[in-house]
């Protein structure tokens, strides 16, 4: 007899703790993330099964223990089950003013980080939030922080060589980011990046970011209407406010996403 999968639940929130853009709880019993990028990082635990992840094209892949991993900005990863039971995971979403930017590359090079004082941290700060408590939040992340910080400063001055035609995929990317909502034609990219052909630009944002730019612009566009849905704003509001067509087209993009539908997502802020 096959076994009897748990149902899938998601919890989610924005605290009132500056550096902190969301909190994210989840049981999945089978779902698998399309490759995808965020706007912040990603500091993930796992409390029960295993998942499997690729980040910059490299998969790892981790069970309960003390490891936590980070996922930075702007780099594309993905995600599934893997047991049949599935996983359950607690995931905040930091934006750069805990950690910066060029601390990207050793968290690439190093997404799994093994380190109990340093889950221990996350945890504390997972409990604190749980609370509603924004002061002692607000300390926890300050020692999460700095112990994340001397983790990765040695490992990001090591470097890594430059990417072929990376100056054209960070223009390009540059422009999806100040037309999230309204969106851009290949046609008008080409025309503001000196008319290079269409093939050549989807290419080389794919070979430096890991996904083509359609695939970015959407996982940006879902990463707006999660704001906007913990926000209050209803999903059909959302989905246009977004640059979605309507709620139906967010709501194919959130599930394969998040895992649920906005709506759930939207009353999971809520409870």
């Amino acid at each position: 007899m096959a076994a009897i999968r748990p149902p899938s639940t998601v919890s989610a929130w924005q605290p009132p703790v500056p550096g902190i853009a969301e909190v994210f709880h989840a049981r999945f019993t089978e779902h698998a993330y399309p490759a995808h990028v965020h706007d912040t990082w990603a500091l993930m635990i796992l409390d029960g099964g295993r998942v499997d992840f690729a980040l910059d094209g490299e998969r790892h892949g981790l069970g309960v223990s003390d490891a936590v991993v980070l996922l930075p900005p702007g780099v594309s990863h993905d995600g599934r089950t893997v047991t049949e039971t599935g996983f359950r995971k607690r995931v905040l979403y930091l934006d750069t003013s805990v950690l910066p930017e060029r601390l990207t590359g050793a968290a690439v090079d190093t997404p799994l980080l093994a380190d109990p004082a340093l889950r221990a941290r996350v945890h504390g700060l997972h409990l604190a939030l749980a609370e509603r408590d924004p002061f002692e939040a607000q300390s926890r992340l300050a020692f999460l922080r700095e112990r994340l910080h001397r983790r990765l400063a040695g490992r990001a001055a090591e470097g890594r060589g430059p990417v072929p035609g990376a100056r054209v995929a960070v223009r390009l990317r540059e422009l999806l980011d100040a037309r999230v909502v309204e969106g851009i034609t290949l046609e008008e990219a080409s025309v503001e990046l000196g008319h290079l052909h269409p093939t050549y630009l989807i290419r080389t944002f794919k070979s430096a970011y890991g996904l083509p730019p359609h695939a970015y612009l959407t996982a940006r566009r879902v990463a707006l209407a999660r704001r906007l849905l913990l926000a209050g704003v209803r999903p059909a509001e959302a989905a246009v406010a977004a640059g979605f067509y309507d709620q139906a087209h967010l709501t194919r993009h959130f599930g394969r996403h998040v895992g649920i539908s906005p709506a759930r997502f939207a009353r999971s802020g809520r409870s």
